[in-house]
């Protein structure tokens, strides 16, 4: 992960209620929380670094336990309402600024701090964005190369359209239901589902050949899927991206059960031995991953979960408004699956896609069918 972004996830809380609430007292109380939770995670208070090795020439980037100035907290303001920042129909531009680390990927870590919190107010009504934004965090990884800048490669993604789409319980709950029955199944989960639908919608937006090969990626836990299964304690990162593809002739002339079923196969397929497996071929043959080795114009790519608690975390601040994420990791079809505000099996996705592309897409009347909000 050398070459990827750092992770940017934020989350806009509102002002609480409680007229004793103090700035101050707020930024202070959080400040120490972050302290604590270092001494659970102390390598996030270190910093890269890498040992040249000789014959053959190769890299070791590890972290360095005798190179650690902490992580950074920032404060800052800016003068915004939340209505600037949620009512427009795309992501504003302006949230990027709200992350610390911009356009850093995980190689900058040798200078740059490994995890940043950034508390940004807004000063015209008292709102707070709070941001935790950890680094795809490793052990120890060694590639054999001439030089350093021979696997390192920066993201340099065109101008995307960024967008949110909230998908409710029942929606879902329908759309799961259509796809099994299709199938005659009850196996294709929620998720499999929703990721169907996007690949078909855009696969229909981006108007390839019906000739042309489409690859839908998920990205999924190793963790419980290894014999046996990695601890709970266990720091770093364990994924793997699962993929099923089709032409786009074949999948949009195929129902939305059979695009499904690819994609819950590629799930049910991937085990112990699949994992160790690909882990015995990096061995022989490492490579650091880059966005243009993986990405092209007709694969999208889906990332996250919802099941992770996002809205959990409260800070003393009250629920929750909205989950947004900053610059790093975008590239044309990356969708980010996030859980809904009032839970209860609901799903948001924020999806990057090139402008021309964009408008086609939300306007995709199998899409329309089962969204609830853009």
């Amino acid at each position: 992960m050398m070459s990827t972004h750092y992770i940017q996830k934020g989350i806009l809380y509102p002002l609480p209620e409680n007229q004793d609430f103090s700035i101050t007292t707020f930024l202070e109380d959080l400040k120490d929380s972050h302290s604590a939770t270092l001494t659970h995670f102390h390598p996030l208070a270190a910093r890269l670094d890498t040992v040249k090795q000789q014959n053959p020439t190769s890299f070791v980037v590890f972290i360095n336990p005798d190179n650690s100035p902490g992580a950074r907290f920032i404060h800052s303001a800016v003068n915004l309402k939340v209505a600037d920042i949620l009512t427009p129909v795309d992501v504003p531009l302006i949230v990027q600024s709200f992350f610390d680390h911009n356009k850093a990927i995980g190689y900058d870590g040798h200078g740059l701090s490994l995890l940043s919190v950034q508390v940004t107010e807004s000063r015209m009504f008292w709102k707070k964005l709070v941001q935790w934004i950890p680094i795809r965090s490793g052990e120890i990884l060694a590639i054999r190369s001439v030089n350093e800048d021979q696997f390192i490669d920066r993201p340099n993604p065109p101008f995307l359209k960024q967008r949110i789409f909230h998908f409710s319980s029942d929606s879902l709950l329908k759309l799961k239901d259509k796809v099994n029955s299709e199938c005659n199944t009850t196996k294709i989960s929620t998720l499999q589902s929703l990721s169907a639908l996007v690949w078909r919608c855009v696969t229909r937006a981006r108007r390839l050949p019906l000739e042309q090969e489409t690859t839908c990626r998920m990205a999924t836990e190793n963790r419980k899927r290894l014999l046996p299964p990695l601890p709970d304690n266990y720091f770093s990162n364990s994924l793997h991206s699962l993929r099923a593809t089709a032409t786009a002739g074949r999948l949009l002339d195929c129902n939305i059960g059979w695009a499904a079923w690819r994609l819950h196969q590629a799930v049910v397929n991937h085990d112990d031995k699949v994992i160790k497996e690909f882990v015995d071929s990096w061995l022989k043959s490492p490579f650091v991953y880059t966005a243009s080795r993986f990405f092209d114009a007709s694969c999208i790519d889906i990332w996250g979960s919802p099941r992770f608690n996002i809205y959990g975390n409260t800070f003393g601040l009250g629920k929750g408004l909205a989950v947004r994420s900053g610059y790093a990791n975008k590239f044309d079809g990356k969708v980010t699956v996030y859980p809904g505000r009032e839970g209860g099996g609901s799903i948001d996705l924020e999806i990057c896609l090139l402008p021309e592309n964009m408008e086609a897409f939300e306007s995709d009347e199998e899409f329309i069918g089962v969204v609830v909000t853009c």
